[in-house]
């Protein structure tokens, strides 16, 4: 908290001072070529994509004056050290699921999820129209950092495990894969829980080093190759029901950029968020199909799991309430979250559920 608060106020003196100067800003001129590092494997399904489709916007946008490069997890530096690299000038930006970084501020986790947390739309709504991306932004600025939603891979499944889980017993001494508070409210439960790269993930599942794991769904999931090593398959979750995925700039490079350019990082980022989730919703379904015939048990969590899972994410988010940035970007998402719940479910949620009735 110290470094923290020292960060928070000479990024805020750093503004103060530039606010008494009367010098024009100055833009870097010229053609020139940002490195963009990410927390995903190459060619990882829909992560990566959302993170190669901001590059591709940027550099198409900006009619090549700005060209992204592009580095996959390892290829400049590991999966969980781009924001290190971004925020010390070694590389320009980041793509990945902030979550990653609640060692950085638990925050953080809001512009992914935490469990219990927001759908897509709900995230879509804060973000957009009551708060989000402001506080975002004020989180950004103590790093150096100017970020923006970059992706959303929608509701993620519950997960895959080598045995049923008929209570919360069964989470006791399990060894699984899941980042993030959601990740810390399932160690409430008694797991051995592990916060691993999505590159490494199906190794760890074939060689018996976790005992299960979540990815993000159907679609994904099939293209990871999980269902090769298990075959008891979790479609709802309590950890992820809307993932976000940031792009992440260093502030210094996002200063420098002209008007133009940095009014093109948003719209970039905004495109490769909607894009991202029409591509997770619009594959998981039929991969789903594609799962149970061959072989793949699709199972819901019995409601004595949903209610332990409740009573972790509460004490979870609890032990963070004492941090004031914390504690207003959580009020600030849960209001807007019920705002948003209360007309969704009375609209689109009777609708869905008489067209459904009715069309059988």
């Amino acid at each position: 908290m110290d470094r923290r608060s020292f960060l928070r106020t000479s990024a805020l003196g750093g503004t103060a001072a530039a606010a008494t100067s009367l010098a024009a800003p100055v833009y870097a001129q010229g053609k020139r070529t940002l490195t963009l590092v990410t927390t995903w494997g190459r060619g990882l399904a829909g992560v990566h994509d959302a993170a190669q489709r901001c590059a591709d916007n940027i550099t198409a946008m900006t009619d090549g004056q700005l060209t992204v490069d592009l580095k996959a997890a390892g290829e400049l530096v590991g999966a969980f050290e781009v924001f290190d690299a971004v925020t010390s000038g070694q590389a320009d930006m980041y793509h990945g699921a902030d979550y990653y970084f609640v060692n950085q501020h638990p925050a953080y986790a809001y512009f992914t999820a935490v469990p219990f947390g927001m759908t897509a739309q709900e995230l879509a709504n804060w973000y957009y129209y009551a708060g989000g991306m402001e506080l975002h932004d004020e989180l950004g600025q103590i790093f150096g950092l100017k970020s923006f939603l970059g992706g959303n891979t929608g509701a993620q499944s519950g997960g895959w495990f080598t045995k049923e889980i008929s209570g919360p017993e069964d989470f006791q001494g399990l060894k699984f894969r899941m980042p993030g508070l959601g990740g810390e409210a399932l160690g409430k439960l008694g797991a051995s829980v592990q916060n691993l790269p999505g590159a490494e993930v199906y190794q760890a599942l074939a060689s018996g080093a976790i005992d299960g794991t979540e990815w993000i769904g159907p679609w994904a999931d099939e293209k990871a190759g999980f269902q090769e090593i298990t075959k008891f398959y979790y479609t709802a979750g309590f950890h992820e029901p809307g993932a976000g995925l940031s792009l992440a700039m260093n502030r210094d490079v996002f200063d420098s950029l002209t008007p133009a350019q940095q009014k093109i990082y948003e719209i970039a980022a905004g495109e490769a968020h909607q894009n991202n989730l029409a591509q997770f919703l619009s594959n998981n379904g039929a991969a789903l199909q594609r799962l149970q015939a061959g072989g793949v048990k699709v199972l819901e969590f019995p409601d004595t799991v949903w209610d332990a899972f409740g009573t972790a994410a509460k004490e979870t988010l609890d032990q963070y309430m004492g941090d004031d940035i914390f504690s207003r970007v959580r009020n600030s998402a849960e209001e807007s979250m019920k705002a948003s719940s209360n007309w969704i479910t009375r609209s689109e949620g009777t609708y869905r559920t008489q067209r459904d009735r009715v069309l059988g």
